[in-house]
């Protein structure tokens, strides 16, 4: 049986899609951000190991690690390409010639556009203060409660978690502090969006105090495009949205497969129904106990900061309407398993364990 070709023997190959990708995406960047002002310069993969990109001014042309496009995700990819079109835009544009590659009219690029003026590439927000920190293990130790066998206080103890996740946002919002931005890339690049994930995503963005945004990107090893579901927020909310996240995309299909061996049901044809029913559940329980949080006074708007960095991330939205999948008995079923999800802490080392948001402050 042949070997199956690993990406080095598909160098020539793959490098011809991927700089006619990049080259896609730099005409996108530049209409969204830049409003055409950049001339196309010359894209080109490198060799290089020390930078992940760079500008040369003096051949104009825009150099991409060619270990970073085959090893990190795209958005990963897209940043870098939007952090050296930044530079190109200094040095062309505003004519910025005579400071420093990171100086003040760069920076101010960046600062604008949202764009990461380090370059790492890698989605981060700043790391958690103090604040958030304490916040985090408090929520921490309330969902290890959540584990409880008795329902009524594992009940108890998530919504006890949710609240307090709320009036420690309600509390920094009057301060009117200044706060950090960053983003996230959750889950795996797909080619179609289910109605359980983008339910997912409307949960976080509901209840988790995030912005989320279904981004396209390319997955340079299929040579096909896709989405993934970038959320943007503090480094606490991130972390909480991360977290649960993980927890229900995974929960969700262990109650599928315990539903497909009570009912004797060897097919996975009723699957993404079920699992749009179970999103469906959880989020009419975080909505009925949204309505209790305001009768208590806890009425969250919106952080305006927040919708300010996310605007300057995607200045151009497109909001789309999907039909959902129709309301079957496997959509009822996993509505009504839905229902009865408690958020809690898995133990380390479990499965669904890998996306763990709060940290182990103990490790």
């Amino acid at each position: 049986m042949p070997k199956k070709k690993s990406p080095s023997t598909l160098t020539i190959e793959l490098e011809v899609a991927l700089v006619r990708e990049l080259r896609a995406t730099f005409q996108d960047l530049n209409a969204a951000y830049f409003k055409r002002a950049l001339k196309p310069p010359s894209i080109e993969l490198s060799d290089a190991t020390g930078r992940l990109g760079r500008w040369r001014s003096d051949v104009r042309a825009i150099e991409i690690a060619r270990s970073l496009v085959l090893e990190q995700p795209w958005p990963v990819v897209v940043e870098v390409l939007k952090h050296e079109m930044a530079h190109q835009y200094a040095h062309e544009v505003l004519g910025a010639s005579d400071e420093t590659s990171h100086g003040p009219a760069f920076r101010d690029v960046c600062r604008r556009l949202g764009i990461d003026p380090t370059a790492a590439g890698l989605p981060t927000a700043s790391p958690p203060s103090e604040d958030d920190a304490r916040i985090l293990e408090r929520i921490a130790r309330l969902l290890a409660l959540a584990e409880s066998s008795n329902a009524n206080e594992a009940q108890a103890a998530m919504n006890a978690a949710q609240r307090l996740m709320l009036k420690y946002n309600l509390d920094v919002e009057k301060t009117k502090a200044q706060r950090d931005y960053g983003h996230r890339h959750l889950g795996k690049p797909s080619g179609r969006v289910s109605e359980s994930e983008r339910l997912l995503a409307a949960i976080l963005a509901q209840h988790f105090f995030v912005e989320v945004i279904w981004i396209p990107v390319y997955r340079p090893l299929e040579k096909k495009r896709g989405s993934v579901l970038e959320i943007c927020g503090t480094a606490s909310n991130l972390e909480m949205a991360a977290y649960v996240h993980a927890f229900l995309t995974h929960t969700s299909e262990q109650l599928w497969r315990d539903h497909q061996r009570e009912k004797g049901i060897r097919s996975n044809r009723d699957r993404r129904t079920y699992l749009a029913g179970v999103m469906t559940g959880f989020l009419e329980q975080l909505n009925a106990q949204r309505t209790k949080n305001r009768e208590q006074g806890l009425v969250w708007l919106r952080d305006a900061d927040l919708s300010d960095y996310y605007r300057k991330r995607h200045p151009h939205i497109q909001r789309v309407r999907h039909q959902g999948n129709r309301r079957t008995e496997a959509h009822a079923h996993g509505r009504a398993a839905g229902r009865k999800i408690v958020l809690h802490k898995p133990v380390e080392g479990k499965a669904g364990a890998a996306g763990r948001l709060l940290p182990s402050r103990s490790s």
